[in-house]
């Protein structure tokens, strides 16, 4: 995806991939927690912004903001062999902050 969703869906889309991509890299680091150890450290505060995230989308209370989302302070710090799906993460923070790419 080259640009911001245009619609409520993709955006909801994108932190629910974004939520599974947290699972898997969980999943990983447990696995193999000689040279994934250092990202289980963050994946406790990720997971619980980017579900509290989701959840204010579920019951309607989201709203786009001028602030950044609170998982970007952890996801700024993070490389990408460790956090792999960086890019997702600041795309949903993107669209958090400038809205959704309609027309």
């Amino acid at each position: 995806m080259l640009g911001r969703p245009k619609t409520a869906e993709e955006y909801v889309d994108l932190v629910d991939q974004a939520l599974f991509e947290i699972e898997d890299l969980r999943a990983a680091a447990e696995y193999d927690m000689e040279s994934m150890g250092a990202a289980t450290e963050f994946l406790e505060e990720l997971e619980r912004d980017v579900r509290a995230l989701r959840a204010s989308m579920a019951d309607g209370t989201y709203q786009f903001g001028k602030e950044d989302l609170r998982f970007v302070n952890v996801v700024s710090k993070q490389d990408e062999r460790i956090l792999p799906f960086k890019r997702l993460l600041l795309k949903i923070n993107e669209t958090h902050r400038k809205g959704l790419d309609v027309d």
